[in-house]
């Protein structure tokens, strides 16, 4: 790696204004376990780091609203979010999914906003963010706005932030009654990146859907909502039928892209599979935070 100069700012705004937008070789850092692949590879060869770690304890809190919101600061390390109490109790789908996120060594240094900013098409937890309605909270020279996080991812390693931005929170609404889980095929080992990743949640009475959102990753240059695929399923009642419907609805609809990991086809025939497969786990939950 070339010589760069790191700098830890120790206040939101004064991380916010050593961020210059003009400057590309300029760029913030929290855990830095994708920066810094990028960097040895000689992919980005910055001139300053605005190291994050400083910011204070509150960008690293996990919180529950009165209302049942879960509240995650953006430097809260994944292995945090993965033995969380309270991930556990309000959105355990996301402790689940963390699980086999990468291996331990990372999810001890990456934090929930950076993996965001980073945008990787392959990661898991952008996928079961969407499908739960997640939001963030983003700073910048200009104040605070708030966008969900299906909105944040634009494209192939983009993002709707501008480049002195930065995600300070994310926030998951109440699940209530809501059922979710999230489905990831890997080429090689569990915790691999995966060819594709599926994430649904959804309410229903009996065996009939009374809202979904099916999300898939992995296999697309983002992860995005199948929206005729809910559309398929909501109204309907889960059977044999509408869940062959509903494959081929979500292989027709999703933009599949071919990599190292598998064929356009093969992956479009795993989004076939296990969205169906995804849907009946999800009715066979309970439903129930716990």
């Amino acid at each position: 790696m070339i010589p760069f100069d790191l700098v830890e700012p120790t206040s939101l705004t004064e991380a916010i204004a050593l961020i210059d937008p003009r400057d590309p070789d300029v760029r913030p850092i929290a855990g830095g376990s994708a920066l810094m692949l990028m960097m040895k590879a000689g992919v980005f060869r910055p001139r300053r780091l605005v190291s994050l770690r400083k910011l204070g304890d509150g960008f690293a809190r996990i919180t529950v609203t009165p209302g049942g919101d879960l509240k995650i600061g953006a430097m809260t390390p994944l292995s945090a979010i993965e033995h969380s109490p309270e991930v556990l109790r309000h959105a355990p789908v996301i402790a689940r999914t963390m699980r086999r996120l990468s291996n331990v060594r990372v999810r001890n240094i990456a934090t929930v906003g950076g993996a965001l900013a980073h945008a990787d098409p392959h990661m898991d937890l952008p996928p079961v963010l969407i499908a739960l309605d997640a939001s963030i909270s983003v700073a910048g020279r200009s104040g605070e706005r708030s966008m969900a996080v299906e909105d944040l991812l634009t494209g192939y390693y983009e993002t709707a932030l501008a480049k002195n931005e930065l995600i300070t929170e994310v926030r998951i609404p109440a699940q209530a009654a809501t059922r979710a889980v999230y489905f990831k095929v890997t080429a090689g080992s569990a915790d691999d990146w995966p060819a594709l990743g599926v994430a649904v949640a959804l309410r229903a009475e009996g065996a009939t859907v009374k809202s979904a959102r099916i999300v898939v990753g992995a296999a697309t240059t983002k992860a995005a909502r199948l929206l005729a695929a809910e559309k398929a399923l909501i109204g309907q009642t889960a059977d044999d039928a509408t869940l062959k419907k509903l494959a081929d609805v979500a292989a027709d609809e999703a933009d599949i892209l071919a990599d190292v990991r598998g064929s356009a086809s093969y992956k479009r025939e795993l989004l076939r599979v296990y969205a169906v497969r995804a849907v009946r786990a999800a009715m066979q939950a309970s439903g129930a935070p716990h």
